[in-house]
């Protein structure tokens, strides 16, 4: 565990709870019992440090001694409240349509109805005291669990091993428990930290109000609504159950915030092939404005979308990642740009940029040398702020311009990505450009500092036939005037073979062969290139036969074997192809390929 303040607080408060739970009832559980009538009602003393209560039972001992049934009541009522908020947020991505919809319209109206409410009603319903209040806590906090449960259910369920199992007719019972469940468990798991820490304050609240522990139990709520009565007189007597419960209260809550901190920053291997620890990388390639060095992206549940892939990109030149959709393209470039989304985590031997290990630079460093043009512009652009302001930002949070400077700047780089009237353009919202303005818009964005990389994600992939053209036309030039380096990642073999000087192919999150543009359309080796290659018609296509196309699909991440994934599409695979995995060689000058029927 990190060691931060919060992490120690909270590593202390809650191994202090524990212990107190274990050894609280033997060592003192006597004297939370013993009835004194000539010490009744007393106050803070050096016999009583937190005064006696209408029997003359001392109340520090009761405080330590309750400690248990509190913590206990809290974890049932977790459990409760997990078990309920699962299943409910789970359902949906097995059920039928219209009965996802149902479950969804349930979780939607708990979500919305104030949990002390309906936890004091199912309380009353279900009967007061302690098994009514655990229920009621338990019911409160289920709608939350079944909210996050259905998020993380939700990007798991388009899966195509979700979409298979379906197909395949795997019960429903079995697709959620094997499939779904335990790729969304780890956030969950965390999430239980912080639920018992709510479900203990939750429960001191029902406790307090009359409607959870009954006498003669008691629990540091109900000691709590015996004190408060006095509170006025002797308020030590509250003293010590109100500080118990919120110490323990903000014990639980700092470590599920610490768990799931460290659960962002820590590796998920899939397999035993992502344990290997990297081999170092060695010195920085002076030519090579991004290096790239055995890249792995991954997920829980054995998910492992790229795999080991390494490149390099220099000065003025632009780089095309190309392969089908799923190929693990676009999660290169968020790994590059530190944009993997929680869970995922990125571990490489070097990621560096312009010499320097990406990790070492700062936000201002980053923002200034790397720019990244998306494929939907809309989500790049705010739509409730003008286009000139947004560019603006850029120069005044990672340069320090003043606001006229950074207009002035703005309007520049509108114009020089060809944008006509710049000056006008920036003064209007996204909506009120089209979609090559739009992406002109954020390219200059992009140029709003002296990006030493640009990272191209599909940029032309939402534009006309005329627009694209446009749009590459001015990649290329801004490469060529800047001296930057491009990333251009596409699943148009063709644009990439028109824009890019080099080409590295991809396919099941695999580099499967890197090679000179030039020799793209003759020149590649790897049958899965040919087949792309092959599958783009031209003017000399004979339109009386049938279209090539690449038989079968790509594996899904979690589904790669030990061998090439191509094997099971390949008409060239044997054997060996499907058990062990090729490694890359060099094919020709700038050239390799990973293939064994390659030589």
């Amino acid at each position: 565990m990190p060691r931060t303040p919060a992490a120690v607080v909270s590593a202390v408060l809650v191994t202090l709870m524990v212990v107190l739970a274990i050894i609280g009832p033997p060592i003192w559980g006597e004297t939370a019992e013993k009835i004194d009538a000539g010490a009744i009602l007393q106050g803070a003393s050096a016999a009583h440090p937190l005064g006696t209560d209408n029997l003359g039972r001392d109340l520090l001992a009761r405080v330590l001694v309750a400690g248990r049934y509190s913590l206990a009541l809290a974890l049932a009522a977790t459990l409760i409240g997990a078990v309920i908020g699962i299943v409910l947020g789970a359902l949906p991505s097995v059920l039928p349509r219209r009965g996802a919809r149902l479950v969804t319209g349930t979780v939607n109206a708990l979500v919305a109805f104030p949990g002390l409410l309906l936890a004091m009603f199912t309380a009353v319903v279900s009967g007061m005291g302690a098994r009514g209040a655990v229920l009621g806590i338990g019911v409160a906090i289920a709608p939350s669990f079944a909210r996050l449960t259905q998020t993380l259910a939700a990007s798991v369920a388009g899966a195509d091993y979700v979409l298979a199992a379906r197909m395949l007719g795997v019960p429903r019972r079995r697709v959620l428990g094997r499939h779904v469940l335990p790729n969304i468990a780890e956030p969950l798991i965390l999430n239980l930290a912080q639920a018992l820490g709510g479900a203990l304050l939750g429960l001191a609240g029902m406790s307090f109000l009359g409607l959870g522990v009954q006498p003669p139990d008691f629990d540091w709520g109900r000691l709590l609504f015996d004190g408060f009565a006095r509170i006025y007189v002797t308020p030590e007597v509250a003293i010590g159950p109100a500080v118990a419960v919120a110490l323990a209260g903000i014990g639980f809550n700092l470590l599920g915030d610490t768990l799931a901190k460290r659960a962002a920053r820590t590796a998920v291997p899939a397999r035993k092939e992502e344990l290997a620890a990297p081999e170092p990388s060695g010195a920085p390639d002076p030519r090579a404005v991004l290096e790239v060095r055995d890249l792995t992206v991954t997920f829980p549940g054995g998910v492992t979308p790229v795999r080991h892939l390494s490149l390099t990109v220099r000065p003025g030149e632009i780089v095309g990642i190309v392969g089908e959709s799923g190929s693990g393209k676009s999660l290169t470039a968020a790994a590059i740009g530190g944009l993997v989304p929680y869970p995922g985590t990125v571990t490489h031997a070097a990621l560096r940029l312009d010499g320097r290990e990406v990790a070492e630079l700062s936000q201002k460093e980053l923002g200034t040398s790397l720019a990244m043009v998306f494929q939907d512009p809309m989500a790049s652009l705010n739509p409730a702020l003008r286009v000139g302001g947004q560019l603006a930002e850029v120069a005044i949070v990672h340069q320090g311009a003043t606001r006229a400077e950074a207009a002035r700047r703005a309007v520049d780089r509108l114009g020089h990505v060809h944008l006509p009237e710049p000056a006008k353009q920036a003064k209007r919202h996204p909506h009120e450009l089209s979609g090559g303005m739009r992406q002109r818009a954020v390219i200059a964005m992009g140029l709003m500092g002296t990006p030493k990389l640009i990272i191209a994600d599909e940029p032309t992939t939402a534009l006309d036939v005329t627009v694209q053209r446009q749009i590459l036309k001015l990649l290329r030039e801004v490469v060529d005037e800047s001296g930057a380096a491009a990333l251009f990642i596409s699943h148009d073999i063709a644009v990439v073979g028109e824009l890019c000087d080099r080409v590295v192919v991809m396919y099941a999150g695999r580099v499967v062969e890197e090679l000179p543009v030039s020799a793209l359309a003759k020149g590649a080796a790897h049958p899965y290139t040919k087949a792309l290659v092959d599958s783009l018609p031209d003017m000399e296509t004979d339109r009386s036969l049938p279209l090539a196309s690449i038989p079968g699909t790509q594996p899904a991440p979690a589904l790669v074997g030990a061998g090439c994934a191509f094997a099971g599409r390949c008409a060239l695979a044997t054997d060996r192809c499907s058990t062990s995995l090729p490694p890359v060689t060099e094919y020709g000058i700038a050239h390799t390929v990973a293939c064994w029927e390659v030589s």
